[in-house]
């Protein structure tokens, strides 16, 4: 069961899903609250795009999810899933802070925990404070232009159908700069605009009695400029020192933030912790 970060949906995940499959496994990812079929799309995001309407455009979902919804709405889906054999919860991104906090409450329906290039907060309350760390200076997030919105709005905003060079260019450097031109644009055209700003300050810390009780696995993204490896590997050290009876099992691949281009690499290495 694959959880979608940030300006995700369950849909990005498609080709995962289907490389998985095609293995035999079973698999499905999750929109979480306000992503998916409940998104927020405003005409002025279309083409063509009203960037002042769309500075502007309430958010009426997004802007009062938090994690605490995130994690309720997850930990339904495992319930259910789990009448029907062992589940196991993989985080991409921010999402590794929903399912952290899903395996403090279930961790008695989740046989794995796997996190892909995802926070996995234990000495560092949120994934604010893990952005404010020295090890994770070199991010290239902060270069993709973010749309000024109103603070009222409660959320964070991305033109991702940006046009301009300038744009394509940070977003590809900081979420994907090993693929080519066009599966990046490809890429993009799944992202969602809208976030809630009040996720990423959640407290996402996992319990060692509870969660620290889960078999995990950490697939390092070596080559990923949005989280770098260094603030990885301090996410993976905090938590197996917090656990040293459950560490980590680590695996490394050559891939950028959005993971390899080629999603049967990953379901290759997913498949080693099934």
């Amino acid at each position: 069961m694959i959880v979608h970060g940030a300006n995700g949906n369950a849909s990005s995940f498609a080709p995962l899903v289907a490389a998985l499959a095609e293995a035999g496994h079973r698999a499905m990812a999750v929109d979480l609250p306000g992503h998916g079929a409940a998104g927020h799309f405003p005409r002025s995001y279309q083409a063509p795009q009203d960037l002042a309407a769309f500075a502007a455009a309430p958010s009426p979902v997004l802007g009062k999810v938090s994690l605490d919804d995130n994690v309720r709405h997850v930990v339904r889906v495992v319930r259910r899933a789990a009448r029907n054999g062992p589940v196991i919860l993989v985080g991409h991104s921010m999402g590794g802070a929903t399912i952290t906090r899903v395996g403090n409450q279930v961790p008695e329906l989740v046989s794995r925990l796997v996190y892909l290039s995802a926070f996995c907060c234990v000495r560092l309350r949120s994934v604010l404070d893990c952005f404010l760390t020295p090890q994770a200076a070199s991010t290239l997030l902060p270069l993709i232009p973010s749309v000024q919105t109103p603070e009222h709005l409660g959320v964070s905003r991305t033109n991702w159908r940006s046009a301009d060079p300038a744009f394509i260019a940070a977003a590809k450097a900081a979420l994907a700069a090993d693929y080519s031109d066009a599966a990046f644009l490809a890429a993009l055209n799944t992202f969602e605009p809208d976030e809630s700003a009040a996720v990423p300050t959640a407290d996402a810390r996992g319990v060692p009695a509870t969660w620290g009780r889960i078999p995990r696995t950490y697939i390092r993204y070596t080559r990923d400029r949005a989280i770098p490896l260094a603030l990885q590997d301090r996410m993976i050290a905090e938590a197996d020192a917090a656990t040293p009876r459950n560490r980590f099992t680590v695996r490394s691949v050559p891939a950028p933030h959005l993971g390899p281009a080629d999603p049967h690499i990953l379901a290759a290495v997913l498949s080693e912790t099934l």
